[in-house]
């Protein structure tokens, strides 16, 4: 069965708005050097791509995404998003063509359990802070991966805000990075009997 897999790029406090402060893409020689969206993270960020063919992205993000990516040459990110089928969570229609898209509204658990029906592999959250918030909120998301830079961000919001109780969560993997990232993989926790 198909699951929904977060993923966020996020700093080691948790501040997940801009993965840029956290992995900036232009590096000055001359200063010390941030942390890199190094070989490590990318081989696990394309392992994670490649078990999904569908993506849950909430408007905001399809509208900033969909003038961004369609001549973006990061790669492996931008073959993926370009060509992989978008459910888009609004009550609006799509004002943007951007592949193949769909938009998709009502009770986020019945999304989920439309989406996790249909035949096909793991359905991915990428970006899309506030959707993710809510997955994770109503307990509808599978597995969480993070990719978490070594550094501490004062600005912006926290993945975690507004949870309305404790969630327990198993860890499956940390992988650590050459630049000193890591990335974690958890599951919810199964339910204490």
């Amino acid at each position: 069965m198909r699951g929904i897999v977060a993923y966020v790029i996020t700093s080691l406090d948790g501040s997940v708005d801009d993965p840029t402060r956290c992995f900036p893409p232009d590096v000055d020689p001359d200063k010390p050097q941030p942390p890199t969206f190094d070989d490590v993270l990318i081989e696990r960020e394309t392992a994670l791509i490649g078990q999904q063919d569908a993506v849950l992205l909430g408007r905001h993000m399809y509208d900033e995404w969909s003038r961004y990516w369609p001549t973006s040459d990061e790669q492996p990110f931008a073959d993926f998003i370009n060509g992989v089928t978008k459910y888009v969570v609004t009550s609006t229609p799509l004002t943007t063509q951007w592949g193949d898209a769909e938009a998709v509204q009502g009770p986020l658990a019945d999304i989920v359990r439309d989406l996790k029906a249909l035949p096909g592999n793991n359905i991915g959250v990428h970006g899309s802070i506030q959707l993710a918030q809510s997955l994770l909120a109503e307990g509808l998301v599978d597995e969480l991966h993070l990719a978490v830079a070594p550094v501490l961000d004062p600005e912006g919001r926290r993945l975690f805000d507004g949870l309305p109780e404790l969630q327990r969560l198993t860890l499956v993997s940390a992988t650590p990075t050459p630049g000193g990232a890591l990335w974690l993989v958890y599951r919810p926790a199964a339910p204490v009997s």
